[in-house]
């Protein structure tokens, strides 16, 4: 059996699959819906996407009924750190330290108390290891 195809999901994807991984499953009206909020984008855009999201295996979809429900394909977790590998190699040089910096440096995207002592606690394990 071969190894499971790297899935690269694009920017529109990716807001998608952060609602799927939200809600667990949902329409395409629920997912355009909560995309709508934020975003003008209309609903045969939001199906199209998601049925090329399908084909990709990004998503699953259940069309055992008349309304197709989709749940997420791919473990957010996994998607994450793919991602995040992706970005620390070709944004910043492969410097994890780097993309840390620049993270917690962001006057825009300030951590909050509670992530700052998770980020502690973090150094803290990484440094006895």
């Amino acid at each position: 059996m071969s190894a499971p195809k790297l899935i690269k999901p694009t920017e529109s994807e990716l807001e998608i699959l952060q609602i799927l991984w939200n809600k667990g499953t949902a329409t395409v009206r629920d997912v355009h819906e909560e995309l709508a909020q934020t975003k003008d984008v209309g609903y045969t855009t939001t199906l199209k996407l998601m049925q090329i999201m399908n084909e990709k295996g990004i998503v699953k979809r259940d069309d055992s009924m008349r309304t197709h429900v989709y749940q997420a394909a791919v473990n957010k977790e996994k998607t994450q750190k793919h991602l995040l590998g992706k970005m620390i190699d070709s944004l910043f040089g492969g410097s994890p330290t780097q993309l840390v910096i620049q993270a917690l440096g962001d006057e825009s995207h300030k951590a909050s108390p509670e992530e700052l002592e998770k980020i502690q606690a973090l150094l803290d394990s990484l440094k006895k290891q």
